[in-house]
């Protein structure tokens, strides 16, 4: 459904092809309408009364929050915006890649490739983008500039759908090795959350000789081996992990194993995505740092006009047939821990796995940090990463 003209002649790019292409989004207007169409004929289920967000998103904030998206929302000016930065596509290992690349204007700065998870997307990252390239523009040290690299992993977005099995966590990690490289990029750092963590340290396992070091602001454990002479805090924190592994929420489940399934009602209708992605934006997000309702749109957006509900959701499905403990990560690893986030990290067993060099607990901030406290990962990123400069 996106399209520019150096994209519609690629679409028969060869596998050996590992040109940098631009990339630009436009969307048809057709496809605007058949969205609006969708919107207004919306079938409602029931729901219980006094439900509240027991059964899952209450009926009247989805109507609400669909009505806005139907009547207010204004994609075109947020598809502008997108736009403004620049945008390619290449072709690694026969699967799209759709990617951000924002150049510093420090002559020193330090590359950095940024991953998002699910349900988020390279939106995550808006506002961050520039004090992280142009700290001296927003009042920070010039000397902490990044070169930006924020690829959309693929199966997600504008990389649009696998075209095979077997894109697991791994082979994105050296999708984004292959990626680096063709950049130019000779030593860089990684930073993610979600998805993006497990990418993110897999990449420092898979590329160590070029990865300096990792950040995460989302570093999910097994308590395992002693657990004693812990604080109470942290006897809290394996608790809540243990609640967390014990029930998986539902859509990991579902997505981990019939990702085809769910991907028919969440293709065919927008209410259906919008609350699949909506319901994430309620229980992960800290309060008192909420979303704008505009951000979280665009953010489904990128999912229902791409159609990679199914494809995003494979990612899930290929991680959960690789058993076993993951791939080491040799390199050293930064960690911000946000109190509103899904399970906390106990630092003594992240500790035991990682060679932990960095440790910054927030008193704000939920799973989606990029989003609702951008200022805080924007100054712990530039503080872990200063070591390596």
């Amino acid at each position: 459904m996106s399209t520019s003209k150096q994209e519609s002649a690629g679409n028969n790019i060869s596998n050996s092809d590992t040109s940098i292409r631009p990339f630009r989004i436009v969307i048809l207007q057709s496809v605007l309408d058949d969205l609006q169409a969708r919107l207004t004929h919306t079938r409602w289920p029931d729901e219980l009364p006094e439900a509240g967000g027991d059964y899952g998103v209450p009926l009247g904030y989805l109507k609400e929050l669909a009505e806005y998206w139907r009547t207010s929302y204004d994609w075109r000016k947020h598809e502008a915006r997108l736009n403004e930065f620049p945008q390619f596509t290449t072709t690694i290992d026969g699967a799209n890649v759709h990617f951000l690349h924002i150049r510093s204007p420090e002559r020193d700065a330090f590359p950095l490739i940024l991953t998002h998870g699910w349900p988020g997307s390279f939106v995550e990252f808006l506002d961050v983008i520039g004090p992280l390239t142009n700290p001296r523009a927003y009042g920070g040290n010039p000397t902490d500039a990044f070169h930006v690299v924020i690829p959309s992993i693929p199966g997600f977005g504008f990389s649009g759908p696998t075209p095979k099995k077997g894109w697991n966590v791994n082979r994105v990690a050296l999708a984004w090795a292959e990626l680096m490289r063709r950049l130019g990029y000779d030593r860089y750092g990684a930073q993610g959350g979600d998805w993006g963590t497990a990418i993110s340290r897999t990449l420092g396992a898979v590329d160590p000789e070029h990865v300096c070091g990792v950040h995460l602001n989302y570093l999910p454990f097994v308590p395992t081996g002693d657990l004693n002479n812990l604080s109470k805090e942290d006897e809290a924190r394996i608790e809540q992990m243990k609640r967390y592994l014990a029930a998986p929420p539902g859509h990991m489940i579902v997505q981990s194993t019939r990702p085809q399934t769910i991907s028919y009602a969440l293709t065919d209708s927008p209410v259906g995505q919008l609350a699949w992605i909506a319901e994430k934006f309620i229980e992960w997000v800290d309060p008192a740092c909420p979303v704008a309702v505009d951000r979280l749109l665009t953010n489904v957006m990128i999912y229902w006009l791409t159609g990679t509900a199914g494809s995003s959701a494979r990612l899930f499905y290929e991680n959960n047939k690789i058993k076993g403990q993951p791939i080491p990560c040799p390199v050293p690893v930064g960690v911000a821990v946000f109190p509103h986030d899904l399970a906390l990290p106990v630092r003594r067993f992240a500790e035991r796995q990682y060679d932990i060099v960095h440790w910054t607990e927030f008193e704000l901030g939920g799973h989606f940090a990029a989003m609702e406290t951008p200022d805080l990962l924007t100054g712990d990123i530039q503080t872990y990463f200063r070591r390596f400069r």
